[in-house]
């Protein structure tokens, strides 16, 4: 090798600069446009090959009714196809007679809903079998207890319905407020008891909350049928963890690893929002079911749910008792936790879905239950344990007055 070749070859190799790695966002977006393009394709190809899959197989029809409302001379269902298959509803039959009928559509697609106007004259409190019968011979069946006209959707019935969510919601928590005094002078030992027993009373609200939303949607598969509940609750237990560790971030920079029981503020807060959230998807299915007739309010009921609810008002205030807080901060955490039944009842009386119901009190269920767990740190003695006769006392009867009191309310 010559003098003159020795340069030439290290600016080659000068010259091979590394290549620059490809940004990781197009790395991640690139198998999602792949597997987007070959889906698209796969559908407009229409299944290659697969075109005689379905040959010799009976079509599966899954529709699910989701409301009935009666008005003089009609029953008005409104119904949605759960299945994979579309549907068409060839005949109404309402106790043995077939009715004439429109539609807003003749074919249901999948997930598709659609609203089924019957030409009938009902007769007040009488009760009837419908049955839907399909174009291939498959029958839907609903039934109607005891036929009664649906209130008429005006002003003054959704005046109706956010009065009874102030009565069944805010009224409720704010009475429950009022134990404030008594539990700022309370000791030690009581303070324990009173958590024990706000414990119990969102054990029970976990519980029952859930058992609800899966009943809403048993043998009902649209939308992922009891899966919603379980989304619901999970997103609602993921979104307060989350709303705790911002919290804690934002006022304890220093010690957030050192910190692991929630300030009375904070706690207070959460306990507000979670029973806020419940109180939604309970509100949603006290609306919704007086607009379909399901539900008849009278002064005893209403007492009932008052009742009921004003247990939830003292769970507010008890994590409160060593502090002050102001009138201003008692009205908005009261606020929280009995306003949101006024919205749940508007949304029930106007758009009633089960699965949405559901969904909704899967929030709650979720958040309450959340609340019950960071609880319990509180309840320890001096000893470090948590379960002790006293506060397992508390426990049981917060359970307890909830299910005793939950008995004023079954309708």
């Amino acid at each position: 090798m010559t003098r003159t070749d020795i340069p030439t070859a290290a600016g080659a190799a000068e010259g091979a600069a590394p290549r620059r790695p490809k940004p990781r966002w197009l790395l991640g977006l690139g198998p999602l446009v792949l597997i987007a393009v070959l889906l698209g394709l796969f559908s407009l190809l229409n299944g290659p090959g697969l075109s005689r899959l379905g040959e010799g197989v009976p079509p599966k029809e899954d529709v699910a009714v989701e409301d009935i409302r009666l008005t003089p001379g009609q029953i008005v269902l409104t119904v949605r196809n759960q299945g994979p298959d579309p549907v068409s509803i060839a005949q109404v039959n309402v106790s043995d007679y077939y009715a004439a009928f429109t539609q807003t559509d003749d074919v249901l697609d999948p997930m598709e809903a659609s609203t089924i106007t019957v030409s009938y004259q009902w007769i007040d409190g009488d009760p009837y079998d419908i049955a839907l019968v399909t174009s291939v011979g498959g029958k839907i069946s609903s039934s109607i207890d005891a036929a009664a006209p649906s209130p008429e959707r005006s002003s003054s019935f959704f005046g109706l319905m956010a009065l009874l969510g102030i009565y069944v919601g805010v009224i409720p928590v704010a009475m429950g407020m009022l134990w404030m005094p008594f539990v700022g002078r309370s000791s030690a030992g009581w303070i324990r008891a009173l958590l024990g027993f706000t414990v119990g009373l969102l054990a029970f609200l976990t519980f029952d909350a859930t058992l609800e939303a899966f009943e809403l949607v048993a043998g009902n598969s649209s939308f992922g049928g009891p899966l919603v509940v379980i989304l619901g609750a999970l997103i609602s237990y993921l979104v307060l963890e989350a709303t705790d560790a911002w919290m804690r971030r934002r006022q304890d920079p220093a010690d957030v690893r050192q910190k692991t029981a929630l300030s009375p503020g904070r706690l207070a807060l959460l306990i507000a929002i979670g029973i806020g959230l419940h109180n939604l998807g309970e509100g949603l299915a006290i609306g919704s079911a007086y607009a379909v007739g399901s539900l008849a309010l009278g002064a005893s009921l209403i007492v009932g749910f008052a009742i009921h609810n004003t247990t939830e008002g003292l769970a507010i205030v008890t994590p409160l008792a060593h502090e002050r807080p102001g009138l201003g901060r008692l009205v908005v955490l009261g606020l929280i936790a009995g306003a949101p039944a006024v919205l749940g009842t508007l949304i029930g009386a106007t758009v009633y879905q089960p699965t949405l119901a559901a969904f909704l009190l899967g929030l709650g269920a979720g958040a309450v239950g959340q609340v019950a767990v960071k609880l319990l740190p509180m309840l320890k003695d001096g000893t470090g344990r948590t379960l002790t006769p006293l506060t397992a006392t508390g426990i049981i009867l917060g359970i307890a007055v909830m299910f005793a009191t939950g008995l004023l309310v079954q309708a």
